[in-house]
């Protein structure tokens, strides 16, 4: 008997991915439901019942939405990543830093995207009550012009390196380089090998791999670093606001890699493209 695949958008958050659930849908060319079925690329899912069947492990998800979580997974697995500590308390920040004043700090708030929320450390900053702890701190690795390297991994394959980067550096409007803040992305043409294996590290730790899922690099003075892994489910969406043919090769690759995880072969024939409207 054949599985039915879908995308799997239920419950109250699925106004954020509503976008998103079209173009994969478009992409995979199977429907948007909002009952889980066979086997799922869930975006949204209302928490009941057993968990569906689903491509991206709801485990990894859940790690990509925790900056903490993923900063203990990669220690223990010796992923790259820069100098990054969890604290329990304010008092234990603000010793850590005052001890390791040679460099600058970030309190990164540990459960947002885009950079939303991460703060420099300086002597006198408030803590808010409601700041989700342990704090995460991690040095911040110092650019003259700054950028933020991403690749991509799909079935995994690793792809799309590019970089981002804001269009006068002289003027930059924050010290996090996100598209949010108003960071642009460029393609970059072959990914370096120590940077792909960082890459991978960190894909493996998550248990990315072999979905999909992308990570955030920096190029510091010891090497590639690590700074956090993304993927699309529950919490929040890899940003597709790429040029082409990256945008394509996105949805080209991320359908490919999920009928290889169905176990059919795909719908569109010999060559993918989208499906018709």
């Amino acid at each position: 008997m054949t599985a039915r695949a879908a995308i799997l958008n239920q419950g109250q958050g699925t106004w954020a991915f509503s976008e998103l659930a079209q173009q994969l849908a478009d992409a995979l060319w199977v429907d948007v439901v909002d009952e889980p079925v066979d086997l799922n690329y869930v975006l949204f899912w209302d928490g009941h019942g057993e968990p569906p069947p689903t491509f991206i492990p709801f485990a990894s998800i859940e790690i990509a939405a925790d900056k903490r979580t993923q900063a203990s997974l990669f220690d223990a697995a010796s992923v790259p990543m820069p100098t990054t500590v969890l604290l329990d308390t304010e008092h234990e920040v603000r010793d850590f830093v005052s001890r390791h004043s040679d460099r600058r700090w970030v309190l990164k708030y540990p459960i947002g995207c885009g950079a939303a929320g991460h703060r420099i450390i300086t002597a006198d900053m408030p803590f808010r009550d409601d700041w989700p702890t342990p704090f995460i701190v991690q040095q911040f690795i110092e650019m003259d012009d700054p950028a933020v390297y991403r690749i991509y991994c799909a079935g995994g394959r690793l792809f799309g390196w590019n970089e981002r980067r804001f269009g006068d550096a002289a003027t930059r409007p924050s010290p996090f380089v996100a598209h949010t803040t108003g960071a642009s992305y460029g393609l970059l043409d072959t990914i370096p090998d120590e940077a792909a294996r960082a890459a991978s590290a960190a894909l493996d730790a998550a248990g990315l791999t072999s979905s999909f899922g992308c990570v955030d690099l920096l190029h510091s003075d010891t090497g590639w670093v690590v700074i956090e892994v993304g993927t699309d489910g529950l919490y929040n969406y890899v940003d597709r606001a790429v040029p082409e043919p990256l945008a394509t090769e996105l949805d080209r690759r991320i359908a490919e890699a999920f009928w290889v995880f169905i176990g059919q072969r795909p719908p569109w024939g010999s060559r993918w493209h989208r499906r018709p409207a």
